[in-house]
C-alpha cells in the first residue's frame, strides 16, 4: 500500500482534515495527531475500518478502544446518559487528555467494546485532530498508531517506522504535547474510578469530586480471563525490543546498582543531570521532579533505546502519586511487572 504523508506545517490543517475525512468516508484508516499520542483513527459506523485497526496494529481482540469526538452533541447515540459527575469533569477538562467511560447505546459496534456494555469516550483538544473529525463529520474509533505492545507514537516519524505501507495516510502535526495517553476514568458506577492514570491525575480530579480514586487494577497484572474495559490493562504495553527493569531507589543506590549488573549493550534510563553519577550509558528521560518533561519524553526514550539497538535497559523509577503515576504506570508495564527495590 502507498502510503502518503502530509505535514501540517506545509501543507495546511484544511487539505491535511480534507484528505483524512475523505479517507474515513470510505472505511479506510489513518494516523492524526492528538495531544497525548498519535492515534489510528477509523469511523465508528465502519465494521471494515474497526477491524483493520485492530488488523493493522496487531492488537488483541479483547483490548477496547476508544472513541474521539469534537463536541458534547456527539455523545447522543454513543452513551445511554451523561451523568451528573461526568458533565462536572466535561466542563473542567474536555477538550483534553481526559477519557470517560460511559454505557454504550446500539449504535456502538461490539468491536469497539469488545462485546462490553461500556464505551470508552475522549474529546481531544489537538487542532487536527478535532479538525479531522468534524471533516469526517462521525466520531472516530482510534487506539495509538503502532504496532501492538510497541512504545506510543509521539511522532509522525514513530507511525512512519510502525505504519508506513500498511494505512493510507499518516498526518503529521509535529511532537505530540503530553506524551502519554489520556486518564481513563469509569462513570459507570457510584463514583469515578480511574482505570488508565494520565496527565490528569487523581489529585486533579478529587477537587472535583472527592470520592474519585483509583482501580486496584491499575497496579498489577490483569489475569488473561478478566475482561478490562480500559486499553493499556491486559497486555504487556508500550515496550521497546529489550528487556526493561523498573528500578526504585536514591540516585546513590540505582548507579551502585546498574554498576553491578551491567553488561555490554545495557543502558540506563535516569533523569536530567543524574549522568554525571551513572557508569554505564545513560539517557535522560525527564527531570526528577518533572513529570510533565518525563511524559512528554518517555516513550520516545523507549523508541531510541530500539534504535540503538540495547539489549537491556535500567530504569530510574519516577514517583507513583500525582502526575507522575500516568510516568510509572507506562514503565512498570513496559518491564512487564520486572522491577527492582533498593
Amino acid at each position: 500500500m502507498n502510503t502518503e504523508l502530509i505535514k501540517t506545517e506545509q501543507d495546511g490543517l484544511e487539505r491535511a482534515a480534507e484528505t483524512a475525512a475523505g479517507l474515513l468516508r470510505k472505511g479506510k484508516i489513518v494516523a492524526i495527531p492528538t495531544e497525548t499520542v498519535y492515534g489510528l483513527a477509523a469511523s465508528i459506523y465502519s465494521e471494515e475500518a474497526l477491524r483493520e485497526v485492530y488488523r493493522v496494529k496487531g492488537r488483541p481482540q479483547d483490548n477496547p478502544v476508544i472513541v474521539h469526538i469534537s463536541s458534547m452533541d456527539m455523545l447522543d447515540g454513543i452513551v445511554k446518559e451523561v451523568p451528573h459527575n461526568a458533565l462536572l469533569l466535561a466542563e473542567r477538562f474536555w477538550p483534553g487528555p481526559l477519557t470517560m467511560i460511559f454505557r454504550k447505546t446500539d449504535r456502538v459496534s461490539d468491536t469497539i467494546t469488545c462485546g462490553m456494555d461500556t464505551v470508552a469516550v475522549r474529546f481531544p483538544s489537538h487542532p487536527v485532530a478535532n479538525a479531522v473529525i468534524k471533516a469526517a463529520g462521525v466520531p472516530l474509533a482510534a487506539p495509538s498508531a503502532n504496532l501492538s505492545g510497541k512504545p506510543s507514537p509521539t511522532t509522525a516519524e514513530h507511525c512512519v517506522s510502525d505504519l508506513w505501507g500498511k494505512i493510507p495516510l499518516i498526518i503529521d502535526g509535529g511532537s505530540c504535547e503530553v506524551g502519554v495517553e489520556s486518564t481513563v476514568v469509569s462513570m459507570t458506577g457510584d463514583h469515578p474510578v480511574i482505570l488508565r492514570p494520565g496527565i490528569i491525575s487523581l489529585e486533579e480530579i478529587q477537587e472535583i469530586i472527592p470520592d474519585a480514586e483509583v482501580s486496584e487494577a491499575v497496579n498489577r497484572k490483569v489475569g488473561e480471563d478478566e475482561k478490562v474495559q480500559s486499553p493499556g490493562l491486559k497486555y504487556r504495553h508500550y515496550a521497546p525490543e529489550c528487556k526493561v527493569t523498573l528500578v526504585k531507589g536514591s540516585l546513590e543506590r540505582f548507579a551502585e546498582y546498574v554498576r553491578e549488573n551491567y553488561a555490554d549493550g545495557d543502558y540506563a534510563m535516569c533523569f536530567y543531570g543524574d549522568e554525571d553519577s551513572i557508569d554505564i550509558p545513560s539517557i535522560p528521560y525527564g527531570g526528577r521532579d518533572d513529570a510533565r518533561s518525563q511524559a512528554h519524553s518517555v516513550f520516545a526514550v523507549l523508541r531510541q533505546l530500539d534504535r540503538i539497538g540495547a539489549k537491556r535497559v535500567f530504569v530510574r523509577a519516577p514517583e507513583e502519586s500525582g502526575e507522575a503515576m500516568a510516568v510509572s504506570n507506562r514503565l512498570m508495564r513496559a518491564a512487564g511487572f520486572d522491577e527492582v527495590i533498593l
